[in-house]
This record gives C-alpha cells, structure tokens and sequence, in this order.
C-alpha cells in the first residue's frame, strides 16, 4: 500500500495524474493541395475535443491531442501513423481524406490494435476490425442519387469520372442502380487528373444525348469541367449530378452560370436545417469564422470523435475490445446531419443523404431528405462480428 501511495504521490509530484492520460491522434492535410478539407477536419476535432472536455471528458479526464500535418503527401501518413501509435502511445487515431491515405494507415492500425477513424466519403468497401467509417460510402450516396436523376431527367445516362480508384468504383454503382432503377448508360469517360480541357469529352456527351451527366471530377478538375459544360450550352437540356460536388466548397469558386441548377448528394451540407447543425454551425462559427462553408469531411471528423467519446465512457475503458464491443452496440449520435448509428458488422454509419441544388449565390437548398440510409453493400459484404479477422477493402468488380 505504502508503494502505491509513493507512485500515485511521484506521478503528482511530477505534474501529471495518477491516471493514465487518454490521449487521440490526428492526421490531417493541413498543407498541400488537400488541405482545403485537412484543415476543416482538424478544426472540427480541436472544436469537437473541445467540447468534450468541457462537458468533464471522458471517465473523468480530459482527452489531449497530437497532431501530425501529413502536407498532402501518402508517406507522412505512414511515417506519422506509426510515430503516434509507437511514441506517443494513442487511444485512437482520426486521419486522412483520400482512400490512398486510409490504405496506407489500415495495416499499420491493425498490426498495432489501435482504432482508426476514417472521417470522409469515399468509393466503399473498407472491411476491418480497427477501422470505422464515419463519410458516406458510394453505395450510400448513389443508389438514391440515380433513382432521384432518373424521375426527374429521364433513364439516359453519361458517366464523367477520374480514372481512379473512386472514379472507377463510383461508375460500377451508376451501372448497378442504373439497371435497378430502369435506366441505362449510354456513355462513360474516365480521365487522369491533369486532363483540363474537356472539349472531347463534351463532344462525346453532345453524341451520346443523355439524360443527365453523372459527373465526379474532382477539385479544380471539376469546377473546369462544369465551368467548359455550361459554356457549351449543354445545360439546358442536359441535367448534371455528382455525389463529390460540394464536398471541397466547389460551389464558391464556380460561375453561377456552371453552378445553378446542379444536383450533389451527400451525408451533410451546411444548409441541412435541424437543432443539432444550428448549435454546430454556431459554435463553429465564433471559434473559426464563416468565411467559408463547412464541409462534409468536418462532420464526418466531428461525428467521429464523438462517437469515440460515447463508446469509451459507455465501456467505462480505453480498452480497445471494450470500446469496439460498445461502438458495435449500435451507438448513435445526435449529429449536425441528423442522427447516425454505427452498423455492428460493417463499422459504417447508418446515415441521412442530402440531394441539394445549386442556386445562384454559391450555395445550395436541400431538394430532398433520404433518412437513414443504410450501408447496404458494406453490410452486405463485411460481417466483423461473425468473421472478425477480415481485413480487405471488396470491390465491386471482384466479387
């Protein structure tokens, strides 16, 4: 007894608790061309631990950060996933945008026991114990994207998409709900991210005569596109969708002539208009500002570390098993994009999918509500309960 109350009374001493501090990671892209997202992220982490805190953390204790700047580059999310997990000694890790990122960090948190929160939308499929999806799948976005498209322009369909893995991926479910929902496409294009005249491909859609464009470019590359569609005079016949438009804060650099009348569909836009968005939008704004809207990856991060903190005070533990059983509870969270609930087998989120319209001011106005939609491929294909040491991203194309 007399031993224990000497190191309880050195750990003191020294500054520190006789508690083990609770401690997360994060790796954002706070520098280089990605960082129009790493940095909304990292802001709703520091605004979401923040809060935490406040309320008395988590078991008592505050939570602290370590942050890492990736700087846009994959090797840094390796190099700093393995120095926050074998350094700094993390309770979990919230990192990365691009699924090159979240491929490089899944070994590594695997082989290490350590769970990963991947905070974005992305092309779907991930499958492993460690890692809970917090973004929208490809599945999620555009079943009720394409059903939506197809009341509303017509069955004809032109795919416009990067030749990667999220471009690729993302125009196999086109296909898929094309044929579910009694549509066809009549044309796809698949280009590398350095293409920024796309007059061949307009030429190609002018041939084809569709419907509606599914266009999924991303960043400059997309706003180009738009901006070379319009000035075509193709919008007024031809309808444009996207599942990623908006989620960089697209619709403030694009004309109102390119972006007025577009449709995008994702997990949460700013305007989503409930009590749980009003209080995160207003508190986001007197610590950050509004120069810029908030985009869908900070919710995304923000539900994350929320869901982390509700699973380790419910397990009454940092114990990876233990916060992992609670996660797999089914726990939900009250969130600026209306409630979500993690899937037990997937360890994705069962959430609501916006479709919103551009309008003339760079923003958007919310068309239509899709509650709670499910993970449906993800749950089909990954069951972490039955089989927990699965550890793979499925694609369609492989199964």
């Amino acid at each position: 007894m007399k031993n224990l109350f000497v190191a309880a009374s050195l750990a003191i001493f020294a500054g520190g608790s006789a508690f083990a501090e609770t401690k997360i990671g994060a790796i954002f892209d706070l520098t280089g061309g990605l960082n129009i997202y790493g940095i909304q992220q990292n802001n709703a982490l520091e605004l979401a631990v923040e809060q935490i805190n406040a309320a008395g953390g988590v078991l008592g204790e505050p939570i602290s950060v370590v942050s890492y700047d990736a700087q846009s580059e994959l090797t840094k999310y390796t190099q700093f996933t393995t120095t926050a997990i074998l350094r700094d000694d993390v309770d979990a890790l919230f990192a990365g945008l691009t699924s090159s990122s979240r491929e490089a960090i899944r070994p590594i948190v695997q082989a290490n026991n350590v769970p990963y929160f991947y905070p974005s939308l992305y092309e779907g499929g991930a499958c492993d114990k460690q890692t809970f999806v917090t973004g929208s799948s490809a599945s999620q976005q555009l079943d009720v994207l394409i059903e939506w498209a197809i009341k509303k322009y017509g069955p004809k369909i032109y795919i416009m998409a990067p030749d990667y893995n999220f471009g690729t991926i993302s125009a196999h479910w086109v296909h898929e709900y094309a044929k579910q929902h009694g549509g066809e496409v009549v044309g796809e294009d698949f280009l590398a991210l350095t293409i920024t005249d796309y007059a061949p491909t307009i030429q190609k859609i002018q041939q084809s005569a569709p419907d509606f464009v599914v266009a999924l470019p991303v960043g400059a590359n997309q706003t180009g596109f738009l901006e070379q569609f319009a000035a075509a005079g193709l919008k007024e016949t031809i309808g444009v969708v996207s599942s990623n438009y908006g989620s960089g804060n697209q619709q403030v650099v694009v004309s109102p002539e390119a972006g007025e009348g577009l449709i995008a569909s994702q997990g949460y836009f700013q305007v989503v208009d409930n009590p749980a968005n009003a209080a995160f939008v207003a508190a986001w704004t007197a610590k950050y500002g509004s120069s810029e809207p908030i985009v869908s990856v900070a919710v995304d991060t923000w539900n994350a570390v929320h869901l982390w903190a509700a699973a380790v005070n419910k397990a009454g533990s940092v114990d990876v098993a233990a916060v992992t059983a609670a996660l797999e509870s089914g726990l939900t969270f009250d969130a600026p994009n209306g409630t979500v609930t993690f899937e037990p087998g997937s360890h994705h989120l069962r959430q609501n999918i916006y479709i919103v319209e551009g309008d003339a001011n760079h923003s958007f106005k919310v068309v239509e509500t899709f509650d709670g939609v499910a993970p449906a491929y993800e749950n089909a294909m990954c069951d972490l309960i039955k089989d927990p040491t699965i550890a793979t991203q499925f694609t369609p194309e492989g199964n």
